[in-house]
């Protein structure tokens, strides 16, 4: 290769300018921030959150950015953490899966957190958001198969890309920015295991780590901190490491591996991640959650809920469930741990308590997975009458659908079946400003007036004629 895949990258983030994005890109980006700060309110409560935000604030530090909601001064490096986890910790935040699963907003608090240490623009901020989104979901379609199917971790791919948001609003040279990846990518690998069996607060928090890490990189990069340019194609990268790859002939090499699921060749698809840089951004393509759970319930807590309020279902009606669904999720939500959550960690990613708490409440919201719905007496006379069936027919389909069908029998024989291809928040079926709304309202009320709720949409909505640090400001509750 002529040039690094890091310089590629590199170059493309150190030139793009916020004139260069289209008016539907900038929108697209406010609608993600909207929908991204409901979520942090919505998590201001939570456990993970305040032990993070405690652990910060008992270490104190320069006041030069902050946690959102709250209000507290804190270093960039400590906020990029906490804001991070607020925003992922419900679960609520956006999705793009392809090969791979991610969520890009995750990295939003690298731009938002560097932004305020460094007074930018929300200019600057907007342009750095897309940048989170564009390589995020390039390295979801990278790995072929993905590298969940090789039992890591998506932070394995935040890793990479949070210095490139962080070094965009910093102002980083092409030369800092190359450093600033291959010092993020050299130690951020993260095993599967905190999505897998009994889920725990790791579960959100791995991703935030490697956000706040690329920030850590980055303001070494600045100071003038070498890393290792050929962290994805050089020896021992990131691709000689993970299989498919023939660093010698620095060409694409498939191997024939064990996965998760079945065996097949392991590859790398360098056009997916640096082919055609600024012909049309990726953010247009990802996803927003209507649920606040893991990403693969969607399609068929939708299916689930068509079926039971359409025909006015009760739960105790109930004689079985089937759910047939793609191999991978089977795998991921319906193993023996889902079908006794303890934690909400484990709970959001259970397809079989999800559904059961539909079948129940005829709804899915950030309470379905409270300590209290989690004694809910309902939920565990239903919960063993549901059952998954994988379909090799269904998994060919994704990801470009994610096919559900929900089959219920009630005791009197009767029969009640759904079939749908993607959830409500799809490109394809999208999020409308109602929606938003509506989702915002549900994360915020308890914190925020109807007047504050409606006048920080405003400022969102309008938010590239500020400075960073006042759009912080003005978010606290």
């Amino acid at each position: 290769m002529e040039k690094s895949i890091s310089r590629i990258i590199s170059e493309f983030a150190v030139n793009l300018k916020y004139n260069d994005l289209p008016e539907n890109v900038v929108y697209e980006v406010k609608r993600y921030l909207y929908d991204s700060i409901g979520c942090a309110y919505g998590a201001m409560g939570t456990k993970d959150v305040n032990i993070l935000r405690d652990i910060y604030m008992d270490a104190g530090g320069n006041p030069e950015s902050t946690i959102i909601g709250f209000g507290d001064k804190l270093p960039a490096i400590s906020t990029s953490l906490v804001n991070s986890l607020m925003i992922r910790a419900l679960d609520f935040n956006d999705i793009y899966w392809k090969e791979d699963p991610s969520h890009p907003s995750d990295i939003i608090p690298a731009a938002l957190s560097i932004g305020e240490k460094v007074n930018a623009k929300m200019e600057d901020i907007i342009t750095a958001i897309v940048l989170a989104y564009e390589f995020e979901q390039r390295l979801c379609e990278y790995a072929v198969p993905g590298i969940r199917e090789r039992r890591w971790h998506h932070a394995t791919l935040t890793q990479f890309v949070s210095p490139i948001v962080a070094g965009k609003v910093m102002g980083l040279s092409v030369d800092q920015m190359v450093n600033a990846i291959g010092i993020s990518g050299s130690h951020n690998h993260t095993i599967g295991c905190p999505t897998a069996g009994k889920l725990t607060m790791m579960k959100n928090t791995v991703d935030p780590m490697a956000t706040q890490s690329g920030v850590i990189g980055a303001l070494m990069a600045e100071k003038g901190y070498s890393g290792t340019e050929a962290v994805f194609e050089g020896k021992e990268g990131f691709m000689d490491c993970f299989g498919g790859w023939d660093v010698k002939n620095q060409e694409v090499k498939p191997v024939l591996m064990q996965g998760r699921e079945r065996t097949e060749e392991w590859k790398w698809d360098l056009d997916k991640l640096i082919g055609n840089l600024g012909k049309k951004f990726k953010i247009l393509e990802c996803s927003m959650k209507a649920f606040p759970t893991e990403a693969l319930t969607h399609t068929h807590i939708s299916a689930t809920l068509k079926v039971v309020t359409q025909n006015n279902i009760p739960y105790s009606e109930i004689d079985s469930v089937t759910i047939t669904t793609i191999a991978r999720a089977c795998d991921i939500l319906f193993d023996p741990h889902k079908y006794r959550p303890e934690s909400r960690e484990t709970a959001d990613h259970s397809l079989p308590y999800c559904i059961a708490a539909a079948l129940v409440d005829h709804k899915i919201t950030t309470q379905s997975f409270s300590e209290e719905k989690l004694k809910d007496k309902r939920i565990w006379e239903v919960i063993d009458k549901i059952k998954g069936e994988a379909s090799e027919e269904f998994e060919k389909m994704f990801p470009a659908k994610q096919p559900s069908k929900v089959i219920i029998k009630i005791k009197d024989g009767r029969e009640f079946s759904e079939y749908l291809e993607y959830p409500k928040g799809d490109p394809r079926e999208p999020m409308t400003m109602e929606d938003l709304d509506n989702k915002f309202e549900g994360l915020a009320s308890e914190r925020l007036s109807p007047e504050r709720m409606k006048e920080i949409k405003e400022m969102i909505l309008n938010c590239e004629k500020m400075n960073v640090r006042d759009f912080m400001n003005k978010l606290k509750v």
